[in-house]
C-alpha cells in the first residue's frame, strides 16, 4: 500500500469506483445547487457589468521537464486579440489573464487562487493534472471551469466543471475498439492507482469489437527506459506463426520514452503495430521524435477531434493567421490548441446569450446548468451540459462528448484512418473500472 501510495504520481486521470464516483459527484452537485449558500460564493461578484471588461484566465505548463503545453494561453491570447479587433464580445472587450501552472500542485493552487483574486468569470481552455489543488479555490468562489485538457478525473465529476472532450476513457474505449480487428493486444501502463483503471477502459473497446482483454503490462512510473516492457509487449502480440499484433503504451508523459525502447526492440517484429491516445501524444510530439523517421510512424491514434487538415478547423486558423503569425508556441496541429479554440467558442455563445445583462461567473454558470447547448461547428458533437450526464452511473456525470475520432500517422503527420466520428456512450457503460 505505501507503495501504491508513491507512485500516485501520473498525469493519466484518477478514476474511482463507479459507484462510489457517481455517489461523490451526485453529492457534490447536490452540495452546489445553490453555490451562494453552499460553496462560499455571493452570485454577481466576479466578473462585472456595462461596459467592464469580461475577465477570463487560462493556464498551462510551460517550460517545465515534463509536459508543456504553451500554445494554449498564447492562443488565448491571440483569441482575445482577435474578437476584440471584431468589437469584442457583444460591445465588451475580452481580457485573457494566462498563468504558468508549471505541472506542480502549488503552482496550480496559485493560478487558481489568482484567478479568484482577478474576479475573472471563467477559467477556459486550461491544462493541468493538478484538479485537487485547483478546483477547490475554483469551486469555492464558483468560478466556471470551460473546456479541461481532459487529464483528471475531476474534470468529470467536479459541477463546476465543463469539459469539451471525453477525456482519456473516451480515447482509450474508442482505441479498444478501433483495434478489435488486431492480433493480440498489449496494453504497457504505469503501476499505479490511476494505472490500474486503464485496461478496463480499453478492453471495454476490445470486448466491444469481439476481441479478447489486452495483455496487462505495467511500468513504473518514474521509469527512465522501458526495454524490459517492449520485450514484453512484442513477445506477447506474437504467436508462433505470425509476428503480428498491436501494442498500446499508455504512460502519459513518457509514452515518448517507451517509444524510443520501443523502436530499438521492434526489429524483429516489423508487422507489430502501435496505438495509443492523444492524451499520451498529438503532432507536437510526433514532430519532435522525428516525424516520418520517428517511432509513430504507422501507429494508430484515438482523438477527440477532426484532423488538422479537415476545414471544419479554418476559422481558428484564421485567429492564428491574424493574430499569431510566427508565434511558434502555437501549433493548429496541437490538441491542447484545439481544445483552446472549441472552449472559447463555448465561451462566447454563452456569453453572446446573456445579452445585454450582468456577465458574471454566476450568470456564465447558470446559463451553462440551464441547459445552453452550444454547436462547435462541427469539431464536437452539440455541446450541452446536464445536471447528471449519460455515463453518471459509470463515475463521469459530467462527460458530454463521447465522440472519438481514429486517426493514423502517416508520412509523420496525423490523417484520419476512419471517416467521421465514433460514439463510444455504449463501449463506457460497459467498462469495468475499478
Amino acid at each position: 500500500m505505501a507503495s501504491r501510495r508513491r507512485n500516485r504520481r501520473t498525469i493519466l486521470p484518477t478514476f474511482t469506483r463507479p459507484v462510489r464516483a457517481a455517489a461523490l459527484a451526485t453529492g457534490a452537485l447536490v452540495a452546489c445547487a445553490s453555490l451562494a449558500a453552499g460553496c462560499g460564493v455571493v452570485p454577481g461578484t466576479t466578473g462585472g457589468s456595462g461596459d467592464d471588461p469580461i475577465k477570463v484566465m487560462t493556464w498551462a505548463p510551460q517550460d517545465t521537464n515534463a509536459t508543456n503545453k504553451p500554445g494554449m494561453p498564447a492562443f488565448a491570447q491571440a483569441y482575445a486579440r482577435w474578437v476584440n479587433s471584431r468589437g469584442g464580445i457583444n460591445g465588451r472587450e475580452l481580457t485573457v489573464l494566462t498563468c504558468n501552472e508549471r505541472n506542480d500542485s502549488v503552482a496550480a493552487a496559485r493560478c487558481a487562487r489568482r484567478a479568484v483574486k482577478e474576479n475573472v468569470v471563467a477559467v477556459v481552455g486550461s491544462y493541468s493534472q493538478h484538479s485537487d489543488s485547483f478546483f477547490p479555490p475554483l469551486e469555492g468562489a464558483g468560478i466556471p471551469y470551460i473546456g479541461g485538457y481532459g487529464v483528471t478525473s475531476a474534470e468529470f465529476t467536479s459541477p463546476l466543471s465543463y469539459p469539451v472532450n471525453g477525456g482519456q476513457p473516451a480515447l482509450l474505449a474508442g482505441l479498444g475498439k478501433s483495434l478489435a480487428g488486431c492480433g493480440p493486444v498489449a496494453l504497457v501502463r504505469p503501476d499505479t492507482i490511476a494505472g490500474d483503471e486503464l485496461p478496463g477502459l480499453l478492453d471495454s473497446g476490445l470486448k466491444a469489437g469481439g476481441h479478447e482483454d489486452a495483455r496487462d503490462l505495467r511500468a513504473a512510473d518514474d521509469a527512465t527506459e522501458y526495454s524490459e516492457q517492449s520485450e514484453q509487449a512484442l513477445e506477447s502480440t506474437t504467436t508462433d506463426l505470425e509476428k503480428k499484433g498491436c501494442v498500446v503504451p499508455a504512460l502519459g508523459d513518457r509514452t515518448g520514452t517507451f517509444m524510443d525502447s520501443f523502436r530499438r526492440a521492434r526489429d524483429d517484429y516489423p508487422a507489430v503495430r502501435t496505438g495509443t491516445v492523444l492524451g499520451d501524444v498529438d503532432q507536437t510530439g510526433i514532430d519532435a521524435s522525428g516525424g516520418q523517421s520517428g517511432p509513430y510512424e504507422g501507429s494508430y491514434i484515438t482523438g477527440w477531434y477532426p484532423v488538422e487538415t479537415d476545414a471544419r478547423w479554418d476559422p481558428m486558423k484564421e485567429v492564428i493567421s491574424e493574430k499569431a503569425f510566427g508565434d511558434n508556441r502555437i501549433d493548429a496541429a496541437d490538441a491542447g490548441v484545439q481544445t483552446t479554440w472549441i472552449a472559447y467558442t463555448v465561451f462566447q455563445k454563452v456569453v453572446e446569450s446573456l445579452g445585454d445583462g450582468e456577465v458574471s461567473a454566476d450568470s456564465v454558470r447558470k446559463a451553462l446548468d440551464n441547459g445552453i447547448k452550444v454547436s462547435t461547428g462541427g469539431l464536437t458533437p452539440p455541446l450541452q451540459w446536464r445536471f447528471q450526464g449519460p455515463l453518471a452511473a459509470v463515475g463521469f456525470p459530467r462527460l458530454v462528448n463521447t465522440d472519438v475520432t481514429l486517426q493514423l500517422v502517416r508520412q509523420g503527420r496525423l490523417v484520419s484512418a476512419k471517416k467521421g466520428f465514433t460514439d463510444v456512450t455504449a463501449t463506457l457503460r460497459n467498462a469495468e473500472v475499478n
